[in-house]
C-alpha cells in the first residue's frame, strides 16, 4: 500500500462558546494504488448539519468503494490503468455520487421527520491514483495539491456567495449545477483536502493561491515514518493550537495524503 492517508476534524473556539459541536467531518478509503477522500463541512444554519456532514462523507467513500474496479472495467486494449479519466468519465461519475448522497440525506430526514435542510453541508470528492486526480467540489472549502512536476496548487476556487458565509450546499437545489469537476493527469505527491475553516491561513485570498508555508510542513510531517496515533496526535495538537485559533474560529477538519513513490516495486 503506497498511499499514506490521516484525516483530523476539531472544533472551532467560536462552536465551543456556543456549546455546539463540531459540524466537520473527513475520511478516506485506500484500494491498492487508488485512494478516495471526501470532506464536508456542515451549515451553521442547519440543526443537524453534522449529522448530514458524516453522512454525505460516508455515502460518497461507499458509493466510490468500488472505483478501483471501475478503472479497470474501463480499460482496453489501448488504455492503462494510468490512464485518467475524461472531464466527461468524472463529470458523471461525480454526478452519480452526489446523487447518491442526496438520496441518503433525504432518507435521513425522511426517517426522522425532519427537513432536508436540517442536514445541509458542502462536500468536496477526489479519486487518486499515482498519475492522476479527479476531484468535485459543491461549496466552499478547498482541495489542494502538489504533482511532481508543479508547485501546490487549489484545484477549485472555493464557492463563495454575494454575502458572508454564502456557499452552495450539496441540499442546494441547484448543488448539481453548481458542482466543480476537473481532471489532472500528473504524477501525485500530495493531496490536502479542508474544510472552509482553514481557508483563511492556507489560500492567499488577493489571488487564490495557495500559502505554501501552510502546506509544506504538513506534507514533510507525512514523510515520517510515524505510526497513526502520533499523526493523529500531531494534527490535533496542529487544530487546537492557539496559534491558529488567533487566526479563525470555525471548525477546522484537514485530510492528508501523500503517495510514498519510495515503496513502488
Amino acid at each position: 500500500m503506497n498511499w499514506k492517508a490521516v484525516a483530523r476534524s476539531e472544533i472551532g473556539t467560536s462552536h465551543q462558546k456556543q456549546g455546539i459541536g463540531c459540524q466537520d467531518y473527513g475520511d478516506s478509503r485506500i484500494f491498492k494504488d487508488v485512494i478516495v477522500g471526501a470532506v464536508a463541512d456542515g451549515a451553521g444554519s442547519a440543526k443537524y448539519s453534522d449529522v448530514g456532514s458524516e453522512l454525505a462523507v460516508e455515502t460518497a467513500l461507499k458509493y466510490l468503494s468500488k472505483i478501483s474496479e471501475y478503472l479497470r472495467k474501463r480499460q482496453r486494449w489501448w488504455q492503462k490503468f494510468s490512464q485518467a479519466l475524461s472531464q466527461t468519465e468524472a463529470e458523471n461519475l461525480f454526478t452519480k455520487t452526489v446523487n447518491k448522497v442526496i438520496a441518503e440525506l433525504g432518507k435521513q430526514a425522511a426517517k426522522k421527520d425532519y427537513s432536508v435542510n436540517d442536514l445541509a453541508c458542502t462536500l468536496l470528492v477526489f479519486v487518486a491514483t499515482p498519475n492522476w486526480i479527479a476531484a468535485m467540489q459543491i461549496g466552499d472549502g478547498f482541495i489542494g495539491m502538489r504533482s511532481q512536476k508543479s508547485e501546490y496548487q487549489l484545484l477549485f476556487q472555493p464557492d463563495k456567495g454575494e454575502f458572508a458565509n454564502e456557499t452552495t450546499f450539496i441540499t442546494s437545489a441547484n448543488a448539481v449545477k453548481e458542482m466543480q469537476v476537473t481532471v489532472i493527469s500528473e504524477k501525485q505527491e500530495f493531496i490536502c483536502a479542508s474544510t472552509d475553516g482553514l481557508g483563511k491561513v492556507a489560500i492567499r485570498l488577493s489571488d487564490w493561491k495557495p500559502f505554501s508555508p501552510f502546506f509544506k510542513p504538513l506534507e514533510e510531517y507525512l514523510h515520517e515514518p510515524v505510526n497513526p496515533e502520533e499523526e493523529d496526535k500531531y494534527l490535533a495538537e496542529f487544530l487546537k493550537s492557539e496559534r491558529l485559533n488567533s487566526r479563525t474560529d470555525d471548525d477546522k477538519t484537514l485530510l492528508l495524503c501523500f503517495f510514498d513513490e519510495s515503496k513502488v516495486r
